[in-house]
């Protein structure tokens, strides 16, 4: 039933991306369907695995280790549509987007400093109509958007 609802999902986002007319709703498109490809994978995968449970003996519990942690890597799986910002506290560093690691901390004759960038909400009309699509994928108990975001820089 997941794997059916995530590929309604991507159908609809794949049939919307027709209609966009500028790079960052393509972008938000793309984003969502890579994303929406994950999720499906991994419910193939945890199907894969319930059958292979059916199927075998599984005496020493391999098999439900692994159906197990499959689902709780899809569970906590989080689609990222625009920056993804990382941040280390016990370093103090962050970094976005997978790039390189920067350090927060700033020293001068007033003292330490330590300055995160922040994310910003994206409105609904920014996002045009893939918001509908997103709002109904976040209803979905497997599908958690992140990431409807932009970054400030303090």
């Amino acid at each position: 039933m997941l794997h059916a609802k995530l590929a309604g999902f991507k159908l609809l986002v794949s049939a919307n991306r027709i209609g966009c007319e500028d790079e960052f709703s393509k972008m938000l498109h793309d984003r969502l369907m890579a994303g929406l490809d994950g999720a499906i994978r991994s419910t193939r995968r945890i199907v894969a695995l319930q059958r292979e449970l059916i199927a075998e003996d599984d005496t020493d519990g391999v098999i439900s280790c692994q159906l197990q942690g499959e689902e709780e890597v899809l569970a906590r799986r989080t689609l990222v549509l625009l920056d993804e910002l990382e941040i280390d506290y016990f370093t103090y560093e962050y970094r976005v987007n997978d790039g390189e690691w920067h350090n927060a901390l700033s020293a001068d004759y007033d003292g330490i400093e330590i300055s995160y960038p922040t994310t910003v909400s994206v409105s609904d009309t920014e996002i045009g109509p893939l918001a509908t699509i997103i709002h109904d994928c976040a209803g979905n108990r497997y599908c958690h958007q992140r990431g409807a975001r932009r970054l400030r820089l303090s």
